[in-house]
């Protein structure tokens, strides 16, 4: 029985290292003189193989919900409070509301029997997400890549992105720079890029990767810098001529290393606040900050900071935009997330509309018929409160309010509300999805200036 368990172990151990040759940290190891290996490593001569420090969400369950009473709303906004082993993507707040709730394997039993006991509507997407991790961790390359070998068909470390933007302002010294925001929590740097043919110009400013674990917005940003720098279409060339582009693939770098390296369900940055770490930065801008849609509680996923702009990665993009935003003459704001596919504007924190709401209203909507034109795809546009739900401190209204940048959007990118995926898009959905963000993109910045916003 004893050597039956270490050839159980054994393997369990290879399988899990195989899994992860993707990753940049593939264990580490301790002399076995002074450590006991313990089970699941694998001992091999005078070292062990510990397995690498990764969550796993093997059997971990995706449920889709619907509330059709208050009663199911109470309990569920009751049991978001109390449990740590589900994972809500929003929040219970409606009746007629679908819900999608991430369930550790642990769980199931006692989830799946309070579906039954409260007659709640369901289904379930998935049945293993690690299933899903695993094959979305074999389309990440190796951050020795030659950043040249960048595309649009796999995902790629922070290391291999930087060096991509600084390969490419070598190509196209004539017209593009890279910037440097500054450090992160972790120090790392938050580098972007400025495109620019005439100073003159009015300027679009891109944020991306604020949540880490939405990949396909740092890979949607580097595609737009591509096509702009790149492409032959006529259109997209006058839109690289005749305004100048500020976008930044990841604002949030330490949350997206550690997405690769650690949990690919992360969120927020790596701030320490004792035993818990991370601050949700789109909940943490000075704009109705910790007003609704976030917690005041650091072990939350939506956690709001200790005080509003208290993060260093806040800090950062709100100097720079605060020092830019007259100077460079900046009148477009776009944020890229993931997912449900809802084009957004202001505002988050009320259901009051701002000035230009129908326009920002007609703006989306022609967006989202452009995005249905190309791929077929339905998005959704309305404000961000009356669209996806109420959340204040976010970078868009912020942007919009204290700068009053006039056309200011969020995205929520590929996939639909109910997917299977949630936040681990396939990588072959990143040339679809990023090709769909940026004809919105340029159908909102042709519309606003059919009425003269960049005038």
């Amino acid at each position: 029985m004893k050597i039956l368990n270490m050839l159980t172990w054994h393997s369990a151990s290879l399988w899990l290292v195989i899994t992860t040759l993707a990753m940049a940290d593939t264990g580490s190891k301790v002399s076995s003189e002074n450590v006991d290996c313990g089970e699941g490593s694998v001992v091999s001569g005078e070292t062990c193989q510990v397995p690498p420090d990764q969550a796993r969400y093997d059997h971990y369950r995706i449920y889709n919900v619907q509330f059709d009473t208050d009663e199911q709303i109470k309990l569920f906004q009751k049991l978001e409070d109390e449990s740590d082993s589900l994972t809500f993507i929003g929040h219970a707040r409606e009746i007629g509301q679908k819900l999608s709730i991430l369930v550790a394997a642990h769980r199931v039993a006692d989830f799946a029997d309070l579906l039954k006991t409260y007659h709640i509507e369901h289904r379930v997407l998935t049945y293993n997400f690690q299933d899903k991790i695993d094959s979305n961790l074999r389309e990440v390359l190796p951050d020795s890549i030659d950043p040249s070998k960048l595309d649009w068909q796999h995902f790629f470390h922070l290391k291999t992105i930087y060096a991509w933007l600084d390969q490419m302002a070598e190509k196209y010294s004539d017209r593009l720079t890279v910037l440097d925001m500054g450090s992160s929590t972790q120090n790392n740097r938050i580098m972007g890029i400025k495109l620019s043919t005439n100073p003159n110009n009015k300027a679009i400013f891109i944020e991306a990767g604020i949540h880490a674990r939405e990949w396909i917005s740092p890979a949607t940003a580097t595609y737009i810098i591509n096509e702009l720098l790149t492409s032959q279409d006529a259109g997209v060339q006058k839109l690289a001529r005749d305004y100048n582009w500020f976008v930044f693939p990841s604002v949030n770098p330490d949350g997206y290393k550690y997405t690769f390296e650690h949990d690919r369900m992360w969120r927020k940055n790596r701030q320490l606040f004792g035993t818990s770490r991370g601050v949700d930065l789109n909940r943490n801008y000075p704009d109705h900050w910790n007003s609704t849609g976030s917690s005041s509680d650091p072990t939350r996923y939506d956690y709001a900071g200790p005080s509003a702009g208290s993060e260093v990665e806040t800090q950062r993009l709100i100097d720079f935009i605060r020092s830019h935003a007259k100077k460079e003459q900046i009148k477009t704001y776009i944020a890229l997330h993931s997912y449900s596919q809802m084009l957004m504007f202001p505002y988050g924190h009320t259901k009051e509309r701002v000035y230009n709401y129908d326009d920002l209203q007609e703006f989306g909507k022609k967006a989202a018929a452009a995005i249905k034109a190309e791929s077929g795809r339905d998005y959704v546009s309305g404000s961000l409160y009356e669209t996806i739900y109420p959340a204040g401190g976010g970078s868009m209204d912020w942007a919009h309010a204290e700068l009053e940048i006039p056309i200011a959007y969020t995205f929520e990118l590929r996939g639909p509300p109910d997917s299977q995926d949630l936040f681990i898009l396939p990588a072959v959905q990143i040339q679809p999805t990023a090709s769909e963000a940026f004809t919105a993109i340029r159908t909102i910045v042709e519309a606003a200036a059919e009425k003269g916003y960049y005038k």
